[in-house]
């Protein structure tokens, strides 16, 4: 819920499928530090930031509270909060995350979105290209990675973007650190390979959840999962760069086939 689409058919009959398989954005764009007083829409994509918002909110009540908390994602929660705040967002009530909310019962209900997805944030039908990266190595992995990147949907784009940002801070977090009054600041001990094994399964699936043999997974293929899922925390910033040469390919592409789309991005840059 809470996503609105700045569409590109009001301007063209065709819609054009090079900006929906490309996320064509300035690199301080991406940078989360970036100054929160400039609230002008800088993205060359005219499709808005399509993050859920249970999945936003969840990743910046854990930013704010839980970095510190030991075992997060590992920890039990209360089924019944969880359910709770689980039916709140399934009703599209503006659910607030404060201080007063069990950090373990956040963490489990992003879990739980994540899993239940009915298209996992990865689809299903690029599980196996995906997967066959884990037995590449270097710039080839990664490259392969950013090319699969670019076929996601704006949607799944955007939400895999902020999840892997948000996994990799929780991961900068993992080992305890000394504050600058000399006190033991406890790490969460939820490392990159921690992270990646809980939360690999949920987000590269092969089948839905329920069907048949879908809890059914071989040693090759979870082991594969988890390589991958670890790669894209460390290297995310790299694989969502768009590089200018690119850019300029598909910008000149697009002057070929939608030059109304051209106009349209000028006058918002």
């Amino acid at each position: 819920g809470a996503m609105s689409v700045d569409s590109i058919t009001d301007l063209s009959d065709n819609t054009s499928k090079l900006l929906e398989a490309l996320q064509l954005s300035h690199p301080h764009e991406l940078d989360p530090r970036r100054s929160l007083g400039k609230k002008k829409m800088l993205s060359l994509n005219p499709i808005t930031w399509q993050v859920p918002r249970i999945v936003d909110r969840c990743c910046k009540h854990i930013e704010t509270h839980g970095l510190q908390t030991v075992g997060i994602f590992r920890v039990g929660s209360s089924k019944k909060r969880v359910q709770q705040l689980r039916e709140e967002f399934d009703q599209g009530l503006d659910v607030f995350l404060d201080e007063h909310q069990s950090v373990h019962d956040v963490a489990a209900l992003l879990k739980e979105f994540l899993r239940d997805m009915p298209d996992s944030l990865i689809p299903r039908e690029l599980y196996a290209a995906f997967l066959s990266t884990a037995s590449m190595e270097g710039p080839a992995q990664l490259a392969a990675l950013q090319l699969l990147l670019f076929l996601l949907p704006p949607c799944h784009s955007d939400t895999l973007h902020r999840l892997l940002r948000f996994l990799s801070e929780v991961a900068r977090h993992a080992e305890s650190s000394w504050g600058p009054d000399g006190q033991q600041i406890p790490g969460n001990k939820m490392t990159v390979s921690n992270l990646a094994t809980i939360f690999g399964p949920n987000i590269l699936q092969k089948e839905k959840p329920g069907e048949k043999d879908a809890g059914a997974m071989n040693f090759e293929d979870s082991t594969a999962i988890i390589l991958v899922l670890q790669r894209l925390i460390e290297h995310y910033q790299t694989l969502f760069m768009v590089s200018p040469e690119m850019q300029c390919d598909i910008l000149r592409r697009l002057f070929q086939t939608d030059p109304d789309v051209i106009d349209y991005l000028l006058r918002r840059k």
